[in-house]
Order: C-alpha cells, then sequence, then structure tokens
C-alpha cells in the first residue's frame, strides 16, 4: 500500500452519483451535461459479457477527451471473482490515469480485495510515471460477508474514499423476500435496512469516509426516490445514486440542508466564534435567539455548514453581535 499525497481530496461532493453504462458512447456523452456530482462509468453490470472490453476503451476515450467539468469522475470495475477485473483496472487508468478520480470496487468481502486493488494501482501509476496514491477507491458493500467485515475494509487503504451499499446484490446475499430493489419487503413491521445503512454509515465515520446509498431501481416513480433518499439523508449519507437523469435533481435536493438549516448553521458558527472571542466575553456557551449554543452546537453546525457550502448555497442571513 501506498500513503496518499497530503494534496489528494477525500471528501468530494457525492450527493448524486450517476451510473453510466460504459458500452454506450451516448450515454457517456449524454453524462457529461448533467448536473450530477459523481459519475461513474460502469463496466460492470452495466456491461454485457461481450462488451465488456470494448466498453473499457470507450471509457477511456470519454475520460481523456470529456468535459467532466465539477464532477468527479469514477469507473466501476469488475469484482475479483471475475477474470476482468485486473485488465479493466490496467485499461482504464494507464489510458486515462490522469483524468480518473476514483477506481470503484463493486463486491467487496474482505480486507485483501481492497489491498490487492490498492498495490496493482500503485504498480501501474509507478510504471505509467503518474502521481502515486492519487486515485481513490470506492467500495461497494454487496453481501453479507462484505457487511460482516465491514471495520476491515473500512481501514484497508489510505487511498478509500466511500463505502457503498449495494441493495440489490445484498438482498440476494441473504434471502430477503421481495423483488422491489430499495422498498421495504412485505411483512416486515419495522426499517428493513436501518441496521445496514447503520452498519455501513459507523464504519464510515470511523475512518472519515464518505457513505453512499445504493440505486431505486424505480426510475419513474421520483416521488419513491425521493422518501428512499430521504431515509438515507436523515441516517447522514452523503448521497445516493441515481440511475436516470430525472433522479438527478432529487439526490442534490435530498443531501443538500435547506435553506433555513443552511442559514441557521452558520449563523451558529459565527455566534460561537463570537462568544468565545475576546470580544465576546470569552464564553463557552451564549444564546442566539432562544437557543443556547455551545462546542455540540459548533460541532453539529458545521456537518450542515459543510454541505451546503460543498452544494454552492450562499447565505440570507447575517450574524450581528448583541449590543452590550
Amino acid at each position: 500500500m501506498t500513503t496518499p499525497t497530503p494534496s489528494v481530496n477525500r471528501l468530494r461532493p457525492r450527493r448524486s452519483c450517476l451510473a453510466v453504462p460504459g458500452s454506450n458512447p451516448r450515454f457517456l456523452e449524454k453524462a457529461q451535461g448533467l448536473p450530477a456530482d459523481q459519475v461513474f462509468l460502469d463496466l460492470e453490470d452495466a456491461c454485457a459479457p461481450l462488451a465488456k472490453e470494448g466498453a473499457r476503451h470507450h471509457i477511456v476515450d470519454a475520460l481523456n477527451n470529456g468535459d467532466w467539468s465539477g464532477k468527479t469522475r469514477v469507473v466501476r470495475v469488475n469484482d475479483w471473482t471475475t477474470h476482468w477485473t485486473y485488465r479493466d483496472v490496467i485499461t482504464v487508468v494507464e489510458g486515462a490515469g490522469p483524468n480518473l478520480d476514483c477506481i470503484m470496487l463493486p463486491k467487496v468481502q474482505d480486507a485483501q480485495q481492497v489491498v490487492a486493488l490498492d498495490l496493482l494501482l500503485t504498480q501501474i501509476e509507478k510504471t505509467m510515471g503518474f502521481e502515486v496514491g492519487k486515485i481513490g477507491i470506492e467500495a461497494q458493500i454487496e453481501n453479507a460477508k462484505g457487511l460482516v467485515n465491514i471495520d476491515e475494509i473500512a481501514a484497508a487503504s489510505p487511498r478509500l474514499e466511500t463505502l457503498i451499499f449495494g441493495p440489490a446484490d445484498f438482498m440476494a446475499s441473504i434471502n430477503m423476500k421481495t423483488l422491489v430493489v430499495g422498498q421495504q419487503p412485505p411483512g416486515y413491521p419495522a426499517d428493513a435496512y436501518h441496521y445496514i445503512l447503520m452498519r455501513i454509515l459507523m464504519a464510515a465515520r470511523t475512518h472519515d469516509l464518505q457513505a453512499i446509498d445504493g440505486p431505486f431501481l424505480q426510475i419513474r416513480d421520483v416521488d419513491a426516490y425521493r422518501e428512499v433518499a430521504g431515509r438515507a439523508a436523515a441516517l447522514g449519507f452523503d448521497g445516493k445514486w441515481v440511475l436516470h437523469p430525472g433522479q438527478v435533481d432529487a439526490a442534490n435536493e435530498v443531501f443538500s440542508p435547506s435553506q433555513e438549516d443552511y442559514d441557521h448553521a452558520e449563523l451558529i458558527l459565527d455566534a460561537y466564534d463570537w462568544c468565545t472571542s475576546e470580544e465576546g466575553g470569552k464564553k463557552g456557551s451564549a444564546m442566539l435567539g432562544d437557543e443556547m449554543i455551545d462546542e455540540a452546537s459548533r460541532k453539529m453546525a458545521l456537518v450542515i455548514a459543510g454541505k451546503g457550502r460543498a452544494a454552492g448555497m450562499q447565505r440570507t442571513s447575517k450574524f450581528e453581535a448583541p449590543e452590550a
């Protein structure tokens, strides 16, 4: 393994993570104009076996010659149990490494699978003269074994940026009684995904990683997408996959704070800075209107303000210090 250079940004905006089949040049071109935070060009499930080799070259061409301004550029390779993985990585990274932000590894079951990808990336970067450690890794958790081993997976490489929930394969791996990906199985009165999502979130936060929810396959039901995305956003997830352009705006909205919450968070930060200053009396807590704020309030406000800033939100209110 290798330690990334300090300049690498591991916390990129990922409210909306758009899946694009690597075998479809038209979709690869269209994706460049959509307002998704992240685009991942897919060599796995979205590509038929006979199309995978050609898709690698389509992806290299799109990364090198397309306009991906403002987007995190990711390629999902095939998982290590297949015979495609090593060639996916070598072709894509050698061909377009400087224009690639991350490799997404699906169906991760143990830490050694992440370590193997880290090692391969390092060898390619050194051979090609690329910046060593620049390309990140996203690990997709898609079965029971991966979830059980998630703490070791999350600590496996300094390249890791995100942990991703892959619901369809996961549901199949535990024999969940439903055919609708992402929706609650019939007959279970509570949230069947709560433990899974929280387990991924805890591992991610322990290791300063982002947590991303997987796809919702009923692509024309945007209201249902919002509901499912809202569940993950309420827990603290950073974003969700989108499979259709119609889901992009919904994801960006759901995983951004409301204007009211963003303004309030910024006011808390300003008020806390003031009350702890010499001018504000060096106090550890203070009142903001009818609300008492302290160090814990500041930490919570930092989360909301950070999400708002990452989304490009602008303040509509200004802090005014109370008169003496």
